[in-house]
């Protein structure tokens, strides 16, 4: 049995409100002034708080379109370590993104169209995108190799995280790309990057 988490104080809690503040905050100036013309301190008067302040929270205004980055990594990792008798690597690949999209709007919302936009307009961004992407999939490789040695060499490992992070970075892209897509209906996006995701790594499923 797992011990319950600790109750989160009021302290957290304020320290929550404010992160997403300072997220909402950047999203609406990138969006109405564009992100090259929004600086550090205009987020942070936009929130509410000082300059120093803001980098106790992030440490770059690139950081503020990646806010869950580590929980996505956090959660492959979870489903590698819950992995089932008779599960393959692809389908805990999967299951992790499935239940990302079930817990947060993060990769189909708004936020997650405006970071596709910037990633492919904005070098700082792009290069701050890849950066993150080459980090987990490392880590999440080394992680699936450990756990399916039978299966998946350290290549196969990497090649398989590389077509699977692949996959669902080309598949938000076309999403967002695509007019017929609607930002207001985050579920209907999420099926159609399950199905996407689902038909790409196919070839590795049994």
């Amino acid at each position: 049995m797992t011990s319950p988490a600790p109750a989160r104080t009021l302290r957290d809690r304020k320290r929550e409100r404010t992160r997403l503040a300072l997220i909402d905050a950047a999203a609406d100036l990138f969006e109405r002034r564009g992100y090259d013309r929004t600086t550090v301190a205009d987020i942070a008067a936009a929130a509410d708080i000082g300059t120093r302040t803001f980098f106790s929270y992030f440490a770059s205004k690139e950081e503020l379109l990646f806010p869950e980055s580590d929980a996505r990594v956090r959660a492959a990792e979870a489903a590698i370590a819950a992995r089932r008798p008779g599960d393959h690597p692809a389908d805990v690949l999967l299951r992790a993104l499935h239940e990302v999209g079930e817990a947060s709007d993060e990769m189909t919302g708004r936020h997650a169209a405006l970071r596709t936009r910037l990633v492919q307009t904005v070098p700082a961004v792009r290069g701050r995108a890849l950066q993150i992407q080459l980090d987990a999939q490392r880590d999440i490789a080394r992680r699936l190799h450990a756990a399916f040695p039978d299966e998946l060499d350290e290549i196969s490992a990497a090649a398989l995280v590389g077509a699977f992070v692949g996959a669902v970075s080309g598949a938000l892209t076309a999403l967002f790309d695509d007019p017929a897509t609607s930002l207001d209906d985050p579920g209907q996006l999420r099926d159609r990057l399950r199905r996407a995701t689902d038909v790409a790594l196919r070839p590795w499923r049994r």
